[in-house]
């Protein structure tokens, strides 16, 4: 590995505080690494983009899958999964997902997460796309998100303080703390068997990774909003770092991802010299709520599991096109049902599609799925007496930042997980309900490996920062710009010539940022607008490149030049790093397998 030295525009660190690890992130994936690494005696500090809450996490409307119904297995899970992946799981990552499943559920459940119960007290199991057997808990019909995120944010405020409280105890954003009185102050309680103490800094946008002289993780750098400075700038000190910084749907105009998931945690990732694999493969969920062709932002999705239920997707005309085309029909994976919907939208020139649940009644909606219904009813449209228009949106980024089995990136000390992360789990197609699965799995995982390697004897020494900024910021106008050019040419349905367009223009918005601070050395005023264009700009152009380099169509990377997969040329990983010169590096793998993300020497 190699650090890049990019970095983003930023004012220098006001205030910095040390600790063992720093979470990035607070959707499930974040929350559990917070709560197992506190557990393990490990001081940490989750940092977040708005409040605690307000991650991806809590939008999961259909559930967490896992074999915990009679009959079914690992084994089961299993396969289903491998399916659904389209020949690019890495079956070991599954069969780590699949057999430590069903218990870390079950630690969910002991952390206070509710499910729904079925009439006999056990858990009420459904179904949904790609799945042969019910394994889909769920909480409040269609919350499960929700519920989820409810019982670890509660969880992980029992165990924390609040970053306003513990600033203004020290009289304010601008104070240093020292490493030894942070660890002290964290720490609830003295002695051996102590749990260490974790602190919460929320509305907070993270940076960039810091490094030390040897290229091992150090801290970040981090912007604390909404502290009534402009300068919010800071630094954690920490030899871990846990990116669960969750998804890139902003990159597309249309999309379930909330306004935060602005890929900055990928984008960090690249600038710190990871790598990123199967970044194409970017899941568009079928049956979005449609409100209108120029609908921009997050969208309303209409959870699988409405169709798990009995739900049909019809045409205008009232005809189940999908049957015939894969045998569990509505049911099947959700790159088959996006791409059977696009192509009946095609043959029919129309916008969208239709989903029929009105077979349900009224009870059976109100009961199961509350807040779809809320959701439909709040847009002039009820689905118990009427049909509910749908189309695919940009839902759920498969790759991600390339890490082994228990987490770890190509940068010592950086770990990934969640949605962020590219673990092998999902190939070239998630299956419906494994993220949280995922997230919780691999999450506990990371948390085990950083107690087990001992990481936190390590006094992190970061490395000074450079004067002069190596990374051009994009105006927040830009944003708009190039969510529109990703939607043009690398959504849903792609090709050489729609890639090949998008790339040009993305390269001249990077290349327009990139030659004003080459040549007068002016960029666009740092924050967060600016920031996040610029990370979105990033996560673009190595969506693209993946997508330009990929000549199949496999799981959600759908060419229309190259209609077929072709498991001779292409059952294999495209893998993306960033140059110190800021120009892609793309490789493929020479087959499935994932090369060791860190040398031996680098792993002690």
């Amino acid at each position: 590995m190699t650090s890049t030295g990019i970095r983003l525009h930023a004012p220098a660190p006001g205030w910095s505080i040390d600790a063992d690890v720093v979470v990035v992130g607070s959707g499930v994936a974040g929350l559990t690494a917070a709560l197992r690494c506190e557990a393990a005696g490990l001081t940490t500090v989750v940092v977040t983009k708005a409040r605690l809450d307000d991650g991806s996490t809590r939008w999961a409307q259909g559930g967490i899958a896992a074999a915990l119904g009679e009959g079914d297995t690992p084994e089961q899970h299993l396969d289903d999964t491998l399916v659904a992946g389209a020949g690019l799981c890495d079956e070991e990552a599954v069969r780590i997902l699949v057999t430590e499943g069903p218990d870390a559920v079950r630690r969910l459940i002991a952390t206070g997460a509710q499910f729904d119960e079925s009439t006999d007290g056990g858990l009420e199991l459904t179904r949904e796309g790609g799945h042969h057997r019910r394994r889909i808990a769920h909480a409040g019909g269609d919350a499960t998100g929700a519920e989820i995120s409810r019982a670890l944010v509660e969880a992980v405020r029992a165990s924390g303080r609040g970053e306003r409280e513990a600033l203004s105890a020290e009289g304010g954003g601008g104070r240093r703390a020292s490493g030894r009185g942070e660890r002290e102050a964290l720490s609830a309680e003295g002695g051996g068997g102590r749990r260490a103490g974790m602190r919460i800094i929320e509305n907070a946008l993270v940076l960039d990774l810091l490094t030390d002289a040897e290229g091992r993780t150090a801290g970040v750098t981090l912007h604390v909003m909404g502290e009534g400075q402009h300068d919010g700038v800071g630094a954690v000190h920490a030899p871990a770092v846990v990116l669960a910084t969750g998804g890139m749907g902003q990159v597309f105009s249309a999309t379930t991802n909330p306004a935060v998931s602005t890929g900055d945690g990928v984008a960090l990732a690249l600038r710190a010299g990871a790598e990123v694999s199967d970044l194409e493969f970017v899941q568009f969920h079928p049956t979005v709520l449609f409100l209108g062709p120029d609908a921009e932002g997050q969208q309303p999705l209409v959870s699988e599991a409405v169709r798990g239920e009995g739900a049909h997707l019809v045409d205008g005309d009232g005809v189940r096109f999908m049957l015939g085309q894969h045998e569990l029909a509505e049911l099947a994976p959700r790159d088959i049902v996006a791409k059977g919907i696009m192509r009946r939208m095609r043959e029919q020139d129309a916008e969208h599609m239709y989903l029929d649940a009105r077979h349900f009644g009224a009870e059976m909606w109100e009961r199961r799925f509350p807040t779809i219904l809320a959701a439909c009813r709040a847009h002039g449209i009820d689905p118990v007496t009427g049909l509910v228009p749908v189309a695919p949106a940009a839902h759920y980024a498969s790759g991600g930042v390339r890490t082994d089995s228990h987490g770890r990136t190509t940068v010592p000390g950086l770990y990934a997980c969640g949605e962020v992360a590219c673990t092998g789990v999902h190939g070239a197609n998630r299956l419906a309900s494994n993220s949280l699965l995922e997230g919780l799995v691999y999450a506990e995982r990371i948390a085990a490996d950083i107690a087990r390697t001992g990481l936190r004897a390590r006094v992190p020494q970061p490395l000074p920062t450079a004067e002069r900024p190596a990374h051009p910021l994009l105006p927040p106008e830009a944003r708009l710009a190039i969510q529109r050019i990703m939607t043009r040419g690398a959504g849903v349905l792609r090709s050489e010539a729609s890639l090949a367009e998008a790339a040009d223009r993305l390269h001249r918005l990077h290349a327009d940022a990139r030659d004003a601070l080459d040549e007068n050395g002016k960029t666009a005023e740092p924050g967060v607008d600016t920031w996040e264009a610029t990370n979105l700009l990033c996560v673009a152009r190595v969506l693209v490149a993946a997508a330009r380099r990929r000549e199949e169509t496999r799981g959600c990377h759908w060419r229309e030049d190259r209609p077929e997969r072709d498991d001779t040329a292409w059952r294999r990983h495209i893998v993306v790093r960033l140059n110190p010169d800021r120009s892609l590096a793309v490789r493929t793998t020479d087959t499935t397998d994932f090369p060791p993300t860190l040398t031996q020497a680098q792993e002690q």
